[in-house]
């Protein structure tokens, strides 16, 4: 999910670096496999892909789960993931510098297409940017059951004291316990803290419902601290985010489907897609494996475990039997 977007100058930069000088990030290193379900497609000779990532955990193990996808199936591949930014790795694919990349719905939605609003049914969302995005060359694979959107989480022995395990809720707690932590982004987006509140019956500000002194705002990565400490109640997370499960936080269901969606998919160049349709078969059968659940693992083992993201992609491609170790 798109989080910060990096100032031009900053954009600039990263992508010179990149196309300009012809440099790969530090991190291209990428185990050798040999093919397992996925096998050598019939390519012609030279037969390439470019692959890229923006440079959080997630991203990174995906663009890597992508990079032995490729090469399992005969590809040469580029490996530009780790990009520094949202707008560099969508620039890379707009332009036709990279083939492939992982993208969420509701960023490109929201922050590539222009839109104000997020569409919070998974599949509509889907369909409105695979559409809006074909104009600019790009295609759309079917997303995966990964949702990496906003959520409110509970500890979870707080949650059972509260009797609480939905958004809705809140509402019916005492006003001392409407207590929130959150990141100074979700603190002021338009689809953030606020309009949540709202949206959800409730009124910051006002003494009865939020009052000001009830919302703390902290660094980012530093709610999911303050939460576990019981600083507050309720703290802003990503879904997928490996945090909540090492916490024991509870995640709450968004029960009357506020915040939009942001499944992961892969998107392809059109063009590439087009001279190497048999990737959309490769695709379709590992999108279904990458789900919140499992990706939640996966992040933590790099976030907390200090994994390598290539051995952690290669560990959940073996296990699935897409590839097998290198003979």
């Amino acid at each position: 999910m798109n989080r910060i977007i990096r100032s031009i100058a900053v954009l600039d930069v990263g992508i010179l670096a990149l196309t300009g000088c012809g440099l790969q990030p530090a991190t291209a290193y990428v185990p050798r496999v040999s093919p397992g379900s996925i096998t050598p497609l019939d390519l012609p000779r030279g037969a390439s892909l470019t692959i890229t990532s923006k440079n959080f955990t997630e991203q990174l193990i995906l663009g890597k789960i992508a990079v032995l996808a490729a090469k399992a199936a005969g590809f040469a591949v580029t490996d530009l993931t780790n990009v520094p930014g949202s707008v560099p790795a969508r620039n890379l694919m707009t332009s036709g510098t990279a083939d492939m990349m992982w993208e969420y719905t509701g960023s490109a939605w929201l922050t590539y297409l222009g839109q104000t609003e997020g569409i919070p049914d998974k599949q509509a969302q889907y369909l409105a940017v695979k559409k809006a995005d074909a104009a600019n060359g790009l295609s759309w694979l079917p997303p995966a059951p990964l949702n990496n959107t906003y959520a409110l989480a509970i500890r979870a022995e707080e949650s059972k004291k509260l009797g609480i395990t939905k958004l809705s809720q809140i509402v019916t707690l005492p006003v001392a316990d409407r207590t929130f932590c959150v990141e100074p982004e979700f603190n002021s987006r338009v689809d953030g803290l606020n309009p949540m509140l709202t949206a959800y019956g409730l009124t910051r500000g006002k003494a009865s419902s939020v009052p000001a002194s009830s919302v703390k705002v902290f660094d980012t990565g530093a709610v999911y601290t303050a939460t576990d400490r019981g600083t507050c109640n309720f703290g802003e997370v990503y879904t997928t985010d490996g945090r909540i499960n090492k916490l024991d936080l509870t995640v709450l269901e968004d029960d009357r489907a506020f915040f939009a969606a942001y499944n992961v998919a892969a998107i392809f160049n059109s063009a590439t897609l087009s001279k190497y349709p048999q990737l959309a078969d490769i695709f379709d059968r590992i999108t279904p494996t990458i789900t919140g659940t499992t990706v939640r693992k996966l992040n933590l083992r790099v976030d907390d475990g200090g994994e390598e993201p290539a051995d952690v992609a290669l560990d959940f491609m073996l296990k699935n039997g897409f590839v097998r170790p290198a003979g």
